[in-house]
């Protein structure tokens, strides 16, 4: 027994010897210190940059992104270091960057990066480079410097555009913020966030989609549907390329457009479809223009003119971005002219009662067509016949 208990001890003492360089006998796995060691130096990053201390960023590592982002207010910064890849001295650490911008964002924005670090002298780590991870999207300070223009109900940040280019889009937006609280009601943050990119592909980089997705589309807002009051502001991202194209008019109803979703974001759910999403965003946005929709939805009354009245609203499949221009035309104009048609039969009330009730469904089967008998005292059936004999009387 005393025999085969000595072995024992040896074989405990020759099994810490193997491990000796992943684990320490009766310690922590290398992995887990050297994870720990990234986290402790991700940690006093954050802390500098929430002091907006340069020469302490430079301490952690490379500090000549501090320059892209240094324009943009923060309220908070931090790292989660979900794991860490080492190789020697080297090592690559996926993390999670949570931050939030000052004064509009209620929770914070989190993002996946990956961070290239090395060992110094001392044998610290520190930072060689900061990168979006994988599928995740670009933050706009990884496009270029920041500049940051304020309005009374926005905050415009842009990369590579003039101080004058980004104020017109505050002005813009400034008009739109009152506009569609006067349509929507005041229940809302009532202040947008607007990215200006360089270029398309910029605009790309920010969702995180190929370019082609998105040419000819003028913006587009981020947001999660049925988002609590606690969440991260939604962005506006414009599409420069597409914006130059369009003229005053057309470049305020975009916004508008796009502010309504900010402002519905909360009662848009996975039950809204996507032509009563869009079509009240539109409603909203050519609400007191003065335009006809012969003038607003050209595309359908070229079709209705023809003949080829729309047998029925259309699906969310038709708003794909990857169709066809003039398909894409038609069913925001078909959006439109049902958001339309309810509030010149109904009123402009019952229209938001029909959006909220829509929303409020458990899902998306029987949506539309309880919020139709609930608000509006219809079916879907009686609703699409009004909505086909409207397209004519408004459109022929």
């Amino acid at each position: 027994m005393a025999g085969r208990r000595q072995a024992s001890k040896h074989g405990v003492v020759v099994l810490c010897l193997l491990l000796a360089s992943l684990v320490a006998c009766g310690g922590r796995p290398a992995a887990d210190s050297a994870a720990a060691d990234v986290q402790r130096v991700l940690d006093l990053r954050a802390a500098a940059v929430l002091d907006r201390d340069r020469a302490a960023i430079a301490r952690t590592g490379a500090a000549d992104w501090w320059s892209d982002l240094s324009a943009v207010p923060l309220a908070s910064w931090s790292y989660k270091v979900t794991s860490v890849h080492r190789s020697g001295a080297t090592a690559t650490a996926d993390a999670e960057l949570r931050y939030q911008v000052q004064g509009y964002d209620s929770a914070p924005v989190t993002v996946g990066r990956v961070l290239d670090l090395s060992l110094d002298a001392s044998g610290h780590w520190y930072v060689v480079r900061e990168r979006p991870a994988a599928k995740a999207p670009q933050q706009l300070w990884d496009q270029g410097p920041v500049t940051v223009v304020r309005g009374r109900h926005s905050m415009v940040l842009g990369v590579g555009q003039s101080g004058e280019k980004l104020h017109s889009f505050a002005d813009l937006a400034d008009r739109a913020v009152p506009a569609v609280s006067d349509a929507w009601g005041t229940g809302w943050s009532r202040h947008v966030v607007v990215l200006v990119p360089r270029s398309l592909d910029g605009m790309a980089g920010l969702l995180g989609s190929p370019a082609s997705s998105y040419r000819g589309i003028a913006a587009v807002t981020t947001g999660e549907t049925g988002a609590p009051a606690e969440a991260p502001a939604d962005r506006i991202i414009v599409n420069p390329d597409a914006y130059a194209l369009l003229g005053t008019l057309g470049r305020q109803v975009v916004l508008t457009h796009e502010t309504t979703h900010v402002a519905t974001r909360a009662a848009t759910t996975a039950a809204t479809p996507l032509w009563l999403s869009e079509g009240y965003a539109d409603w909203v946005g050519y609400r007191g223009t003065g335009r006809t929709p012969a003038e607003a939805a050209p595309e359908l009354a070229e079709a209705v003119s023809a003949r080829r009245v729309p047998r029925s609203l259309p699906s969310d499949a038709d708003f794909g971005f990857s169709g066809s221009a003039t398909g894409l035309a038609l069913s925001y104009e078909s959006g439109w002219m049902a958001c339309r048609m309810i509030a010149d039969r109904w009123g402009e009330a019952k229209l938001d009662a029909f959006y909220r009730a829509v929303g409020a469904h458990e899902k998306r089967p029987g949506a539309v067509e309880n919020a139709l008998a609930k608000t509006l005292d219809t079916n879907l059936r009686d609703f699409t016949t009004q909505w086909r004999n409207y397209l004519r009387d408004r459109l022929d």
